[in-house]
């Protein structure tokens, strides 16, 4: 099989196309023929080293995918081959994973929609529920166009919240707008913490979500309500921004941490649960990701070097041939 590995730390011109045997599913595990792979920024960050979690060289990166299984190791239960399947799959052609692990892909959604969705939406719905986002409340989101920054405002709207959207151009801010955005800042224009103020009428917002760090995170806690959260979700600005704990005292407010495949992982009945509820939303035709351009899977540096310069509204995707 084909796959897209990392064997030295840099940019996405740096990766290289392999032919590499066909992995095969141990005991409790399935085999799953991707047909559809997501990149996001974080996979910009893991190949340059920039990611608070390190990988092992070479890596295979890339963290969603959507396929179809197609064999199975013992001990498997509840899938079978020819099942159309979310995992978390890297960029190749197969990828091998823990049977429960494995999402089911209804047969109405695309495997390049499922792709997109998975990852996005589920880190958006933790982030809101840590945050304890309820009806009427003022939500603020930063990197408003980008993928987990677009299913942070729909689901927003979804649970009720005016939504605030950050972006860094207006062409982004419309399509955030587009996308259910009540209101909305080009950070790349004016001071954030006085528009904060400007269009909260000095109140701020109850939840900031912030996907994207750097110099944009203690402006926004400067505006936060009182007793807001702070919802740490990334650092897509490529700085951790250090921020004078004496305003979480002045502000009464909370800084809330926000891993999604930790959460997954160590609490996987309640995370089937926020897939099933993001599966009802969807069907009802309340969330709708966006892909903006899709690749195939040769032209992953071409994908990521996208994802590098910003240019990305919603997700791109690499597909089959």
């Amino acid at each position: 099989m084909r796959a897209i590995f990392c064997e030295q730390l840099g940019g996405p011109e740096h990766l290289v196309l392999r032919d590499v045997p066909s992995p095969t599913p141990g005991p409790g595990e399935v085999k799953v023929a991707l047909r559809a792979r997501a990149v996001s920024f974080v996979d910009v960050l893991m190949i340059a080293g920039q990611y608070q979690v390190k990988r092992e060289l070479p890596f295979i990166p890339g963290g969603e995918a959507a396929g179809v299984v197609s064999e199975l190791g013992p001990d498997v239960d509840g899938v079978k081959p020819g099942d159309r399947v979310l995992v978390p799959g890297g960029l190749a052609d197969e990828t091998v994973v823990p049977a429960a692990k494995v999402t089911p892909l209804p047969d109405a959604v695309s495997f390049e929609t499922g792709a997109a969705f998975r990852s996005n939406y589920c880190t958006a719905y933790y982030a809101l529920q840590r945050g304890r986002l309820q009806p009427g409340e003022v939500l603020l989101v930063h990197g408003a166009a980008g993928g987990v920054g677009l299913a942070a405002v729909e689901l927003g709207k979804v649970m009720g919240a005016r939504v605030i959207a950050c972006a860094s151009s207006d062409e982004k801010l419309e399509f955030a707008r587009q996308h259910g955005a009540d209101t909305v800042i080009n950070y790349g224009k004016e001071d954030l913490k006085d528009a904060l103020r400007r269009v909260t009428a000095n109140r701020g917002a109850d939840v900031i979500y912030d996907p994207v760090g750097g110099p944009y995170t203690e402006p926004a806690l400067r505006s936060i309500a009182w007793r807001g959260r702070l919802l740490v979700v990334g650092f897509a600005a490529g700085d951790i921004p250090k921020i004078p704990l004496n305003l979480t005292l002045l502000k009464g407010c909370s800084i809330v941490g926000v891993f999604w495949g930790d959460f997954a992982r160590r609490e996987p009945e309640r995370f089937a649960e926020s897939v099933r509820r993001l599966g009802d939303w969807y069907r009802q035709g309340q969330l709708a990701p966006h892909i903006s351009a899709t690749y195939p899977l040769e032209h992953a540096a071409d994908a990521l070097e996208l994802m590098a310069a910003r240019k990305v509204v919603g997700k791109v995707v690499l597909t089959v041939d």
